[in-house]
């Protein structure tokens, strides 16, 4: 099974795809399940949770006052703006799993000395909006710690889902099986990664709409 793991749609303030177009998306690609974490929103889950065809986890890419921390499995969502260990509380109220997103990305990344200081669930090894040296320290740190780990394709619009994803099991039926799969470390991590010009141009958006939040992270 092909699973991508972190995935937005229009209930992130930045993401450009419904939900629905995700699930089209997974299907036409050959992706089995799909992990919706929007930018501290549930939302999306609710409305493509029944569609049967493509499993969908639960999941929320929550900002913490340090970074951003994906959740796995939760029940509820999870506020933004607690102090890392509080997020990860919540996360772990919420039944689900705290992963270090994208942990080496400059403005959003909890960093490598959060991301070995504070007890995480695992690591997103890979992620194609990184590029490609933050890729290759992420999945070094995650081999490191020895956890369980993500990819995904951080995709916000539609034609980018599946350039970052996981290989699982096959025959995996629900979101439950899926991330039993993931925390007994059968994930296998592969990704793409941002280009030169596309970080320059990413920069440059980035640094706009952190001025317009008011300094504040997504």
């Amino acid at each position: 099974m092909i699973a991508d793991l972190h995935v937005h749609t229009n209930y992130s303030n930045d993401g450009k795809s419904t939900p629905q177009q995700v699930i089209d998306a997974c299907i036409e690609r050959g992706i089995g399940c799909v992990a919706i974490t929007d930018h501290n929103s549930f939302k999306a889950y609710f409305d493509v949770k029944d569609n049967g065809k493509v499993i969908v986890i639960p999941a929320e890419e929550v900002s913490s006052t340090e970074g951003h921390i994906v959740a796995l499995g939760i029940d509820r969502e999870i506020p933004r703006g607690l102090s890392i260990q509080a997020t990860i509380d919540a996360i772990h109220e919420a039944g689900g799993f705290a992963f270090a997103a994208h942990p080496y990305r400059w403005w959003s990344g909890l960093g490598e000395k959060n991301t070995l200081k504070y007890d995480f669930d695992g690591t997103e090894a890979l992620n194609a909006r990184s590029v490609k040296s933050a890729n290759r320290r992420s999945m070094k740190l995650a081999e490191r710690i020895g956890k369980p780990i993500t990819a995904g394709s951080d995709a916000h619009s539609p034609g980018r889902i599946g350039w970052g994803n996981v290989t699982l099991p096959d025959g995996l039926r629900t979101w439950q099986e899926v991330v039993a799969a993931i925390m007994e470390s059968k994930a296998t991590a592969h990704s793409v990664y941002r280009h030169p010009m596309e970080t320059i141009r990413y920069g440059f958006k980035s640094i706009g709409q952190w001025i317009l939040r008011g300094f504040k992270r997504m």
